[in-house]
């Protein structure tokens, strides 16, 4: 049986109880209300027409009792209508938010990502639609995100299979010599390959499964080596780089995640900082972390595109991104391993004012830890 017409028999089913208590109730209640005036009635009555007080008695209760009856009985069709049209009506509304919840899930299951429920009270099914368009929602982005990412990894592997088979092509023309061609057609597979293990890389940040070796480090030793990493790089482009941090404790984090990091904040700051800007990196100790920031005298990124700044294969200037060689997936590598050991990243920024980007990695002690340590010896 449909949910209306057994949410309507249900209620009719309460009704008709309730109407067949309230007649055992006033079987069973109803002589002890009117006991005091039929005995008053009956010796009234006896000395008016000489009967017996008990039979007079017996018939004004026989007669009280038929008569409450009979009111009973004769207020029943119109008792019955309105509890019929009340169960209808209460019925019908709740089979219809039913019937909705129905239709919304059939359509989720099938994949219908954009429909919403209407949520119009505050009861239980009103709070069951609002969670069903949360996860909508969801589901929405998540298949969005898909979508994209397809789209995505086919555009960045078809540029590289482009100059393949062009190189392929022009060294059976005799258009290129082996030699040029085989340096060319390495370089695209290095992209290639960058590309695969970057998008290897985000699969496992976003999933929760990178390993980590988590240990005690020397911020300086680690600003120092990035600094030597990318010195020739800057040198090259034009773009003044410098670092700056002194005297800052232990961090515990991983050594080489911590450097990738580094590595794609830097190289994301190169790219988009013209020849003659300066990237600047500055550590200090925000209890209880290190906090490092990086930031660049670049082209800046518009404010209503920070919040996105971090989604895979995002780019603010996705034209010019391509032709310089970044994967777009850098931040969102980046963000992921500084929360995978406990950090968190944040981005402020202006269009054509350059762009900061800062993180921050746990301290080795923390201020609590190092009391909790003293107070032992």
């Amino acid at each position: 049986m449909r949910f209306f017409p057994r949410l309507v028999l249900s209620n009719l089913l309460v009704i008709v109880l309730a109407v067949g208590s309230m007649f055992i109730a006033a079987e069973l209640l109803a002589p002890s209300f009117y006991r005091d005036h039929v005995e008053r009635m009956a010796a009234m009555m006896t000395g008016m027409v000489g009967s017996t007080h008990h039979e007079l008695r017996t018939d004004l209760v026989a007669g009280l009792r038929s008569t409450l009856n009979r009111a009973l009985l004769a207020s029943l069709p119109l008792a019955g209508g309105v509890a019929l049209v009340t169960a209808w009506w209460m019925s019908r509304g709740l089979g219809r938010s039913v019937h909705l919840l129905d239709e919304g899930s059939r359509s989720l299951a099938q994949g219908n990502y954009s429909r919403r429920l209407p949520v119009t009270g505050r009861d239980e099914l009103s709070d069951l639609a609002h969670n069903l368009n949360v996860m909508a929602g969801t589901l929405e982005k998540v298949e969005q995100g898909r979508v994209e990412l397809i789209g995505n990894v086919a555009h960045e592997l078809r540029a590289p299979l482009a100059a393949l088979r062009g190189y392929a092509d022009a060294m059976q023309d005799g258009v290129m010599t082996p030699e040029h061609a085989a340096q060319a057609i390495s370089r695209e597979v290095a992209a290639m390959d960058r590309l695969i293990r970057d998008l290897s890389l985000v699969s496992r940040v976003e999933a929760g499964r990178v390993e980590l070796h988590l240990k005690p480090l020397d911020p300086a030793v680690l600003l120092s080596a990035v600094k030597e990493r990318f010195s020739l790089s800057f040198e090259e482009k034009g773009v003044a780089l410098q670092v700056t941090g002194n005297d800052l404790p232990l961090i515990r984090a991983d050594e080489e995640r911590t450097l990738q990091v580094l590595t794609n904040l830097l190289s994301n700051a190169l790219r988009h900082t013209p020849v003659g800007g300066q990237v600047s990196i500055h550590a200090e100790v925000r209890q209880p972390y290190l906090k490092v920031t990086v930031e660049d005298s670049g082209t800046g990124i518009p404010v209503e595109q920070l919040p996105r700044i971090f989604e895979r294969f995002y780019r603010a200037d996705p034209a010019r991104s391509r032709t310089e060689g970044g994967s777009g997936v850098g931040l969102t590598i980046a963000r992921g391993l500084v929360e995978a050991m406990h950090g968190e990243m944040q981005v402020s920024s202006e269009e054509g004012d350059g762009s900061s980007f800062s993180f921050t990695i746990p301290l080795l002690v923390t201020p609590a830890l190092h009391e909790n340590k003293a107070g032992s010896i």
